[in-house]
This record gives C-alpha cells, structure tokens and sequence, in this order.
C-alpha cells in the first residue's frame, strides 16, 4: 500500500560544514560518535518511516531521540540536510516558497505541546486564524470556527481570551483550529503531555471520536508509550536520532526488537 508520507533517510544535522558528519552517519557511525568526532549535533542520523492515509501513527522516543525533529520535517518547518519528504510520493522539498505556503494553509496542521494561542484573541478568533490566512469569507470562518468550538466542547466560551482558559481548554482550542481548517494531514507534537491526567485522557478520548468520523491521516509525537498504545494503528520508536523499531501496537508488544523498545512496554 502506498504511504500518504514517507520519510526517505533522513539526516539532519545542526551546525555550519555539515558535510563531514552526513559522510559518517552514511558509513554506519551512531548518532554520539558522529557528535563526538564533528562537534555538531545530529537531530536525526537516516530515519526512513512511513505514514498511510487515515491512521494515527505515534512517533516516540526518550528526550533527544529526533520526535519533534521528526515531524517538523514533514511540514518543512525544518529542512533535511539530506533525505527526502514525500507527500503522494511527490517529494515536497522541490516545493517552490507558494507551493509550500499552500501545503501549509490547505493540507496540513499541527498542534503544539505549548498551544500556540495568540493572547489577544478570543476563543472563536483563534480557532479561525487558519481560515483567515487562507482568507475565507469571514461568514465562513465564523460559521466553522463556531462549529469546532462546540465539537470539542468549548461552547459558551468563544468570547473568553487564553489567560481565562485552563491548560486543558488551551489544548481543545488548539486542536479546533487545527480541524477547523479540514487539512487532510494533522501533526501533533506532544499534543497532550502538558495536561493533567484526567484532562489528557479525556483530549485521547475526544480524538480517537474525532478520528472516527473525519480519517485524517494523524502523526502524534508521544513520549508516553500508553498514550502511542491508546492512540496508535502504526507506532515508530526513536532512539539517537534513528528508528528501532515501526509496526502496530499489538507487533510491537509481541516482539519487541531488543530491551530498549522493550523497556517501555507495559509489564505483563
């Protein structure tokens, strides 16, 4: 089955003169080795993964492993230093500045762990600030804006400002105006990690519903194994900058590759 993304080796590399470090990862050298040898830092050292349409596929790691690097790859809010991104096995980094522009504003979203709201917009404003960079008529952005506000239970409170809302609210405006726009492809970045227990589970719940009826193609980047287990068809696990192991929940718990996938498993 074709992927609706695909990452194709990707190496990213931070510093100036990235040339030599790229030769080593190509030549086998882990992701410290190169660090140690080159003085700069390897975000990800050759990670191929794939992502089919209609799935949640959790990316996870220990801190440092590449998940934010990841997924801001498949947006292009960061460039690979070498690799391709494919969308519709259309390799997305010959995008021209407009085409790119136009991925963003029509295909794709993301969700912060942070929310990313504007302080000085309300609710209803905030969830339509897509639709108003994609500049559609302000009936429309009212009219769905005022829809997703009620579909993640935010109803009453579309005149309230961000420093009104609890850190839960922030998250559910948050996801609105991802969905408000209807892009094909939703990326969340430790979407829920800063909620309390209670809250996140509730957000799980709320999207797992989401997902059920609207199938958008959905990678969440997670630290949180149960969180991958509850959310995920497709699961990729990050170590160093490099992929350990991909497949589903249940292959996964089955046959974990070696101790390190294997240490994050729930005890049976």
């Amino acid at each position: 089955m074709t992927a609706k993304l695909e990452l194709r080796q990707i190496i990213k590399v931070f510093g100036s003169h990235p040339d030599e470090a790229v030769r080593l990862i190509e030549q086998g050298y882990s992701k410290t080795e190169v660090q140690e040898r080159t003085g700069l830092n390897v975000g990800l050292a050759g990670v191929s993964a794939s992502f089919q349409a209609g799935q949640i596929s959790c990316v996870m790691g220990l801190s440092g492993s590449g998940k934010s690097t990841l997924v801001r790859h498949i947006n292009r809010l960061i460039d690979p230093t070498k690799g391709e991104v494919r969308l519709d096995d259309v390799n997305i980094l010959h995008y021209s500045l407009s085409e790119l522009r136009q991925l963003r504003r029509e295909r794709m979203s993301m969700v912060f762990q942070g929310f990313a709201l504007l302080p000085h917009l309300n609710v209803l404003e905030n969830v339509a600030l897509g639709l108003k960079v994609r500049q559609e008529p302000k009936a429309i952005q009212g009219q769905r804006a005022k829809e997703w506000v009620d579909k993640v239970g935010l109803a009453g409170y579309e005149q309230h400002y961000p420093d009104e809302l609890s850190g839960g609210m922030r998250q559910r405006v948050g996801l609105a105006r991802a969905l408000a726009t209807d892009s094909e492809i939703l990326l969340m970045d430790e979407a829920f990690s800063a909620l309390d227990p209670l809250i996140k589970q509730e957000m799980q719940d709320q999207l797992i519903e989401l997902q059920h009826k609207l199938n958008k193609t959905i990678v969440f980047v997670t630290h949180d194994i149960n969180e991958a287990l509850k959310l995920g068809q497709h699961i990729v696990i990050l170590k160093d900058g490099c992929v350990e192991q991909a497949g589903s929940p249940q292959a996964i718990q089955d046959s974990p590759i070696n101790d390190y996938v294997a240490h994050f498993l729930p005890k049976k």
